[in-house]
């Protein structure tokens, strides 16, 4: 598989072209020398391209990196600097980045909430959309099969031996409805709020949202940027795991934030 059939296979799930608005450049940002002919026998996973995961995806061999935050954000950049040192450990390594933002949000079952909403226990067949951004609907909000309280909630969000930024615990004792909408989606607790959900699970936190949160009576949950944005990407892994030969590999490189 070349480089153009690997981003064909992710782009025929994933769809970027249904996420028109978003203003990551999704699919492939930064090509090999060959990207009709070249064997991609291994590819590198991370949540984030930074020179520090090109090195490691470099150091372990990999043909390409796949990416939730990509280097392009729709806009131009001069390369220099810190974005030099990015885009040169790419282009020096011949290694290939792909990235894809709001299609990995917004997947099911592959994406960040999707994956973050069966981790809670919310049926996949069963979620509704929610969490408007740039006209597309990005989270996932359900009913679990059981009541739990927050800390529970909070321990059933996050993996091992995470802890999560913050939680307020401001609404029912008994949660039982939940929207969860991965990453900086901190200000969408106002759409859990007009649905009326008992808990809210995003990455950040926001202190001007504290009282307004306490005052609305929602429990939220910011389990942090990074550590809700895994699932996506270690999701699409195992899947081309399964599914083709490739060499895969997951980079873990936490922003504690």
């Amino acid at each position: 598989m070349t480089l153009n059939q690997l981003n064909d296979y992710f782009n025929a799930f994933l769809k970027e072209e249904e996420f028109s608005r978003d203003v990551s450049l999704n699919g492939i940002q930064i090509q090999n020398k060959e990207p009709d002919k070249k064997e991609i026998k291994k590819v590198a996973f991370a949540v984030d391209a930074c020179e520090a995961t090109a090195r490691l995806a470099a150091e372990a061999g990999a043909d390409a990196l796949f990416v939730h935050h990509g280097l392009f954000w729709g806009g131009c950049q001069t390369i220099t600097g810190s974005f030099y040192k990015r885009i040169s450990t790419f282009i020096n390594n011949d290694l290939a980045l792909i990235a894809y933002h709001i299609p990995l949000d917004a997947n099911i079952p592959y994406g960040n909430n999707a994956g973050l909403a069966a981790r809670i226990g919310l049926d996949l067949e069963k979620v509704q959309r929610f969490a408007e951004w740039l006209g597309m609907e990005i989270g996932l909000w359900g009913e679990l099969p059981a009541p739990v309280s927050v800390e529970e909630l909070a321990k059933k969000a996050l993996a091992p031996g995470e802890k999560p930024l913050a939680i307020l615990p401001f609404g029912k004792k008994e949660i039982r409805t939940v929207g969860v909408c991965s990453g900086g989606a901190t200000e969408d607790v106002e759409a859990a709020i007009q649905l009326g959900l008992d808990a809210y699970i995003t990455g950040e936190t926001s202190h001007e949202l504290y009282h307004y949160v306490e005052e609305c009576g929602i429990n939220m949950i910011s389990g942090g940027h990074y550590q809700t944005e895994t699932l996506g990407v270690n999701l699409v892994k195992e899947k081309l795991e399964k599914e083709t030969d490739i060499e895969c590999i997951f980079i873990d490189l936490p922003t504690k934030l």
